[in-house]
């Protein structure tokens, strides 16, 4: 509904709506959460040990590349990182409980060629909502799914008086291990069988390319194929077997990393997204009070420049108070939003703290102790390195004869 005054020579001056701009003050909304989520599919019978499939799940990519640190959207770096493996060491520990598979451990790369590899992206984690990009990949070379997971958080996932058990966002991870086992229990038992063999051999082409070469292929899709398979009592192959039990035991060291790594987190990194959950409420109401305010505020003055023009004196006085009630409102709404700016700067500060809080730790092998200060990546690349040499040194020439 537009109001008007009479201007000058008795024309109708008109302004904004302002009835309808003032209504917009008093719109509320209300956000109804739930604590039910997508419950976990356990494997009901148990599975052949021919059929079960081991899984690697890569740390997460905190999605600094595409993400600009941003206020609007509570991209710390930080945090981020933190998060990737958390979301990483939750999705396995829900894979594990799921039944449906062999071993399955965090793994900082993909060069480890497990049997089943996912990785993941994280496109959003605010502590009200959690979005991440997954794709699952075989050893074969087949992706089995490219999905985009999302969730919001319950209210009651934060309530320290009621806590609810498991993660606030538990539903993704459920959600992830239910489309896995689904997919697994469709494939065959020949193809399976495949899988763990091309797993092992592209291990053994790591290390010895020239021996190993033969056996594997690519097609033009870039899947692998299998030529031929080695002798099993091959004296390469048998030595490529010990070596690879000596990096699953490293990366079974890796486990109780990543496991204390999330131990130590857990109690910040709850206690951020608690607060990053009420500060997301607040900025966003606090940014519709701001807009609301600056357009009533703006609609204020246009009527009140309006009035102030028609020449009568009460209309005059009119016009002037309508200026200064729209620049307070306008004013108002500014305040806000350094409001809702000193909210971010505080999540800032939480950040960098929890980030010290999460230091790594000193992992314990049986001939050493490796302190892992660096990116686990380059610790994984480092310790793979050193176990080419020790396959050269305990192969020797024997790898010329052949």
């Amino acid at each position: 509904m537009f109001f008007s005054i009479s201007g000058p020579g008795g024309r109708l001056l008109r302004a904004l709506p302002l009835l309808a701009v003032f209504a917009l003050g008093a719109c509320t909304t209300t956000d109804v959460r739930t604590t039910a989520f997508t419950p976990l599919t356990v494997e009901d019978a148990t599975i052949p040990e021919s059929r079960l499939l081991d899984v690697g799940v890569v740390q997460f990519n905190p999605g600094l590349d595409t993400a600009e640190v941003d206020e609007e959207q509570l991209v710390f770096p930080e945090l981020r990182q933190a998060e990737s493996r958390y979301i990483a060491v939750t999705l396995a520990e829900s894979l594990q409980s799921s039944q449906g598979w062999g071993a399955v451990r965090v793994i900082p790369s993909e060069r480890t060629n497990i049997d089943v590899t996912v990785t993941g992206r994280i496109v959003q984690s605010d502590g009200e909502t959690l979005t991440v990009d997954v794709t699952v990949t075989d050893s074969r070379g087949q992706r089995w799914f490219t999905k985009q997971y999302t969730e919001q958080a319950s209210h009651y996932a934060y309530d320290r008086k009621h806590p609810t058990k498991g993660d606030a966002f538990q539903g993704i991870y459920n959600r992830v291990a239910n489309d896995m086992l689904v997919y697994r229990q469709q494939l065959s038992d020949e193809y399976i069988a495949e899988l763990r063999t091309i797993s092992e051999l592209r291990f053994a082409q790591n290390f010895s390319p020239d021996a190993f070469g033969r056996y594997l292929s690519k097609t033009e899709d870039g899947l692998y194929k299998l030529n031929a398979l080695p002798a099993e009592n091959d004296p390469m192959l048998q030595r490529v077997r010990r070596i690879r039990e000596r990096d699953y035991l490293f990366v079974d060291t890796l486990q109780g990393y990543y496991g204390t790594f999330v131990k130590s987190m857990e109690t910040p990194y709850q206690e951020w997204r608690a607060m990053s959950y009420e500060e997301v409420k607040q900025m966003r109401e606090l940014k519709r009070k701001a807009r609301n305010h600056t357009i009533m505020g703006a609609a204020a003055i246009i009527g009140g420049i309006a009035a102030a023009g028609a020449g009568a004196g009460s209309a005059r006085a009119a016009g002037q108070v309508g200026i200064a009630g729209g620049g307070y409102l306008i004013k108002s709404g500014f305040d806000r939003r350094s409001e809702a700016k000193m909210h971010i700067e505080a999540l800032q500060e939480l950040g960098d703290s929890m980030q010290a809080e999460v230091e790594p730790r000193i992992v314990e092998l049986e001939d050493r102790t490796v302190t892992l200060t660096g990116s686990v990546e380059n610790q994984y690349r480092q310790w793979r390195e050193l176990l080419k040499e020790i396959y050269e040194a305990e192969t020797g020439g024997l790898e010329e004869q052949i």
